[in-house]
This record gives structure tokens, sequence and C-alpha cells, in this order.
């Protein structure tokens, strides 16, 4: 893959992400239980993927890493930090908070941890971003009220998706496959919320709407968008994939108009403009300086990567 493929993957799972919304109006279960019947589907997908590769070349040796084990703590910690939070603070605000922190969580991380700091252009296209999610998904409406705990807890959600995104990021960078990475972290999480979806109750999977909807969400929005993002995260930055991860509340809200007949105010398509001028900006290639063959004897430094 390509350095130019690698955004088009990380939005291609955005999208995917972004249909869960729509899609899980069809299934009458609560949103704790699609959410669990949704990982440990994708999970088990994403595991079985991984344990097959691993069988096709039995002579390589995959090292198990810690990091991957509580890659998978933090996957489904997550879901359960993003719904407590959405129960306290509303979906609007719950959203904004987790989704909209995730890329700033991000680019500190990955700057700590792996000395790569954001660029100026990352940071103004991401406040870009940020700033047209909250719009379009609040419409502008104030937020008056909002529990000080449940903003506390989207924002240990956004810290979570951070964790398990720079973890991944990380792995895939020291030679490890993107869907062994993925199929470790997210299998490990299935299991962690197998216990979650039976005290849930699980009985809407046994109507047929029901099953194809958490299908579709764990093989589509989890599974396949997981390893596209996998793959994405081969060649991008992993401060810029969890930017360009902000294209899911965009598709999510053009899915409402043209699905569910939602109405978007003139201020939340504002919002939207801003979103993917934003997305736009961060997916653009960076510059790189031509030498100057006038000058030979004055060697120049080589350009410097913005991300």
């Amino acid at each position: 893959m390509n350095s130019r493929s690698g955004p088009l993957a990380v939005v291609a799972a955005a999208v995917l992400w972004g249909t869960a919304g729509t899609v899980g109006t069809l299934a009458t279960a609560g949103s704790v239980s699609l959410a669990a019947a949704r990982l440990v589907l994708g999970g088990a997908l994403l595991g079985a993927l991984a344990l097959a590769a691993h069988r096709r070349t039995p002579g390589r040796n995959v090292p198990l890493r810690w990091s991957l084990i509580f890659g998978a703590a933090a996957v489904a910690a997550y879901q359960l930090c993003y719904f407590a939070a959405v129960g306290r603070t509303g979906v609007a605000v719950g959203t904004v908070v987790a989704i909209g922190s995730g890329p700033v969580f991000t680019g500190l991380l990955s700057w700590i941890v792996g000395h790569e700091r954001p660029s100026g252009r990352w940071a103004l296209a991401t406040a870009a971003a940020v700033a047209g999610c909250a719009v379009l998904v609040t419409g502008g409406r104030g937020t008056g009220g909002v529990d000080a705990g449940g903003v506390a807890l989207a924002l240990l959600g956004g810290l979570l998706y951070a964790f398990y995104a720079v973890v991944a990021a990380r792995a895939i960078g020291r030679g490890m496959e993107s869907g062994t990475v993925m199929g470790v972290m997210f299998g490990g999480a299935a299991v962690l919320m197998l216990p979650v979806l039976a005290l849930t109750g699980p009985g809407w999977l046994a109507s047929p709407g029901g099953l194809l909807t958490a299908l579709y969400l764990g093989c589509a929005t989890t599974g396949l968008a997981y390893l596209l993002y996998g793959r994405g995260l081969r060649t991008t930055p992993v401060a810029t994939a969890a930017t360009l991860a902000l294209a899911e509340p965009a598709v999510a809200a053009l899915l409402g108009v043209v699905a569910l007949r939602e109405h978007l105010s003139l201020v939340s398509r504002a919002g939207l403009v801003l979103l993917a001028l934003g997305l736009v900006v961060v997916a653009l290639p960076a510059r790189t300086r031509t030498p100057d063959t006038a000058a030979p004897e004055t060697p120049k430094a080589p350009a410097r990567s913005p991300h």
C-alpha cells in the first residue's frame, strides 16, 4: 500500500463506521446490547481471520505483545465509557467529547510515546475538524446543564480510543501484520464483551431483522472497517488517521438526512463544511523540497515530514 492510499483506507473505514447509527435503528435492542453484539461478532471475525492467516504461514513466529492485550481491554472499555457518558450527558455532547477528543489525545500520545511531533498544519486542520464536528452534532445549540461526570467519562473514552490506536500503529510499525494486530486486539475485546452481551439480553438476535443488523454491524462496521483502518495505519501517521476518522459523524449526518429524513439546520451544514475542509487539509500529501541544482556544492538538508 502506497502513502496516498493509506488515508483513503482510513476514510473508507470511517464511512463504514458512519453507517452504524442508521443501520442500528433497524434493531429493537438497547444501545449497549447492540454495541456489545457488534463488538463480539466483529472481534470474533477479526480474530478468526488473524488465526487463519497465521496458520497459512506456520513458520512465522508472531510475538504476542502485552501492549496488544492492554489495547484489547481499551477497545472494550471505550464502548462502556462511551455509552455511560451518553447516558449522563446525552447523545450530542457525549459524541462530540468522545469522538472529538480522540484525535487530540492521539496526537499527544504519539508525540509522548513515539516522539512524533504533530505539524502545525495537522493542529489547525484538526482544530477545524473538531469544531466542525461539534457544530454539526449540536446544531449550534447550547449545552447548559451538562453533567461533569458524563463529560469526564467521554474524555476517558477519547483517551482509550487514542491509546488503542497508538498501540496498533506502533505494533504495525514494528513489523506486525495489520490484520494480526486488529485480530488480537478486537478478538480479545470480543471475549471481554461477551458477559456484557449476556447481561443486556441477547434475545433480540433471534429475530431475522435483529440478526441481520448485528451481522452487518459486526462484519462491515467493525470487521471490514478495522481491517481497512489497520491497512491505513501502515502508511498514515496515527494522529492523521485519528483526524480522518472524524468523517464518521459527517457520514452519519448525511445518512440521517437521506435515509431517515432528518433535517440539518443551516448551522449544522456550516459545521459539515468546516469538518470536510479540515479533513481535506489533513489528508493532503506533504510538500517535499526539490534540491537546488544551481548550487550543488551547498547540499540542503532533507525536508522533514509534517507528521
